[in-house]
């Protein structure tokens, strides 16, 4: 059983500056996350230097109990979203699969397909934070998408391309991007949720979710990471197509990325078929 000195840390904090503090502080909440320590202790520690006579070191106290409790809070967030993915099978596995790309003027549809484990739902085994990649900050799915990399116990990216988004149409891209990413995955499913739409002429039991994103973990994972595969492949296209802004606004139809087209027209890999209203008022 844990063993907590309160003196060692009364004496441990007493003797040092505040920094320092911070600095044990910041390591602490560190190891609470890889579930080094109890709640128990950190409460204990917060409440020794909410004791101290400094008034920055006693807000230090206060900062671990809100942190406690927030992350508390997204721990049985994100469970929830492990168990709704773990209702629609016992044993085998479930991927989940989103894309992003679907409504831009330039570059391709691009899918994720992400299997987690879901038969050891431990706390230490739940990726915290995971939700829409669009409601997350740009480093923040940077980094989710590297843990969820690391985690997942497979995962894929599917990509179709302007061209034939122009031959076939965003509707059926959409469903085929769905099977690529799914295809490309090191494992077979045996049952995959979709965000949004039903997949079609697949022989994968298929459940649909509206805002997956939101409630499943599995979709969740796969819309962060390809919209971080996406973002970044648009940054590259940036660099051969330089008028137009991919680098910011990732091919979507800004008003400077409008104006951009009038201008120098469109380059290779605008989608023809999402231009007509734009080239026909130029």
């Amino acid at each position: 059983m844990e063993i907590f000195n309160e003196t060692y840390y009364i004496n441990k904090f007493s003797s040092i500056k505040y920094i320092k503090i911070k600095d044990y502080v910041d390591y602490l909440k560190k190891s609470y996350l890889d579930f080094d320590l109890s709640d128990q202790h950190f409460y204990k520690i917060a409440e020794i230097l909410k004791m101290d006579k400094r008034k920055n070191v006693q807000n230090l106290g206060i900062k671990i109990i809100n942190f406690i409790k927030n992350r508390k809070e997204e721990l049985d967030r994100v469970k929830c979203m492990y168990n709704f993915d773990k209702q629609y099978i016992n044993t085998g596995y479930l991927a989940g699969v989103d894309e992003v790309g679907r409504g831009p003027l330039a570059g391709p549809i691009v899918a994720a397909a992400v299997v987690l484990d879901l038969h050891t739902l431990e706390d230490k085994n739940f990726i915290l934070g995971i939700k829409d990649s669009k409601k997350l900050s740009a480093k923040v799915r940077e980094d989710l998408c590297e843990i969820i990399k690391q985690k997942a116990v497979s995962y894929s990216i599917g990509l179709i391309d302007s061209n034939i988004i122009d031959m076939n149409g965003i509707a059926w891209c959409n469903n085929e991007v769905f099977k690529l990413a799914i295809n490309k995955l090191t494992l077979t499913p045996n049952f995959v949720l979709s965000d949004g739409y039903s997949i079609k002429n697949y022989n994968v039991k298929n459940e649909h979710v509206i805002k997956g994103d939101e409630k499943s973990a599995s979709i969740a994972c796969a819309s962060i990471i390809a919209k971080v595969y996406r973002d970044n492949l648009m940054k590259e296209y940036s660099k051969i197509y330089p008028y137009y802004g991919f680098e910011e606004n990732a091919g979507y139809g800004t008003k400077e990325h409008i104006d951009s087209i009038k201008k120098y027209g469109p380059c290779k890999i605008h989608r023809r078929c999402f231009l007509s209203n734009i080239l026909h008022k130029n």
